[in-house]
């Protein structure tokens, strides 16, 4: 088969399952940072995050005797991991959620797929677009047409600002996942990554948080916000990174991408029943054209509908 048209890898239950954890994972970081930003300025909760995730994953791995890489170029790449799949969409979300509601931070990172099918059209040989990709990233852009509502024609506000942010987040985050074929090509392993991306992240973030945030001058976080920080850091970003690189070299960049399809419906319902959000009609519309065009954008719906044609194939028999 040429490598044009080659599919994405297929998921295994393993992979589903794994890919169910994360989403239930990745959900409860929006409703947790929420929680966060109303004690800790977002550029602060970033490096929190990244900080207490990068400690867990150096103190698990030697408990367990893991080693990291040495060579340069893979600390490189960690740096560039780190900064467009932790500093940047962190730093873009957590603001964006002091202006717009969880939930819909949430609808509007789940673009990240659209994205990243443009961006592994342009960068690699083997994800090219086809007419049902084109289709899929229509329905995309429908749907983030309908959340975006009547805003952008009615002048620049926090809310329009705030959403153009968590767009640029899902941006960043579809140039990782194709940024993160790499590192199969260098055999560093998901654990490696994922402790390796955290660590330089923290690099990137102190200096830049010191100087915006001055976490020096703000009054000390309470309890709950501190515990808040510590499931961010622990199970949001240690834990759900292992697991987001294990499917991400298991199932390929599209597969993986698939969770923030998911995230939504956690994200949604944690902020309305835990901090009161509230979602127009607009937003739940935007995330079912969205939704349709992840399906269509991944092919499955076409597959199904395939398996599903009674009609005898006209293809049936190539081989010799």
């Amino acid at each position: 088969m040429n490598a044009v048209t080659a599919p994405s890898p297929s998921m295994s239950l393993t992979d589903w399952t794994r890919l169910v954890a994360l989403a239930v994972l990745w959900s409860g970081a929006f409703f947790f940072s929420a929680y966060a930003l109303r004690e800790v300025p977002p550029l602060s909760i970033a490096l929190a995050r990244a900080v207490i995730a990068a400690a867990v994953l150096i103190g698990t791995a030697q408990l367990v005797g893991i080693g990291m890489p040495r060579e340069p170029r893979v600390w490189l790449a960690f740096a560039g991991m780190g900064l467009i799949n932790n500093a940047i969409p962190h730093g873009l979300i957590f603001w964006g959620q002091t202006h717009i509601p969880s939930g819909l931070a949430s609808i509007l990172n789940a673009t990240s797929p659209l994205f990243g099918a443009v961006i592994a059209h342009v960068a690699t040989r083997d994800e090219k677009l086809t007419g049902a990709k084109v289709a899929g990233l229509l329905f995309g852009l429908a749907g983030v047409a309908v959340l975006i509502g009547g805003q952008a024609f009615e002048g620049a506000d926090a809310a329009l600002a705030a959403e153009i942010a968590c767009l640029g987040a899902a941006l960043s985050y579809g140039v990782a996942a194709v940024f993160a074929r790499r590192f199969r090509g260098m055999g560093v392993t998901p654990w490696a990554v994922a402790a390796g991306q955290v660590i330089m992240s923290s690099v990137i973030l102190f200096p830049v948080a010191m100087i915006v945030d001055r976490p020096w001058t703000l009054p000390m976080p309470g309890v709950d916000t501190m515990a808040a920080l510590l499931c961010l850091g622990v199970f949001t970003t240690a834990l759900g990174f292992i697991l987001y690189f294990r499917i991400l070299a298991s199932a390929g960049a599209t597969n993986a991408l698939l969770v923030t399809l998911l995230i939504p419906v956690g994200a949604v319902l944690l902020g309305v029943l835990a901090l009161g959000e509230t979602l127009a009609a607009r937003h739940f519309g935007g995330m079912a054209l969205i939704g349709v065009g992840l399906l269509v954008l991944d092919g499955r719906l076409a597959r199904l509908a395939r398996r599903d044609d009674p009609r005898p194939s006209t293809c049936a028999k190539v081989s010799p």
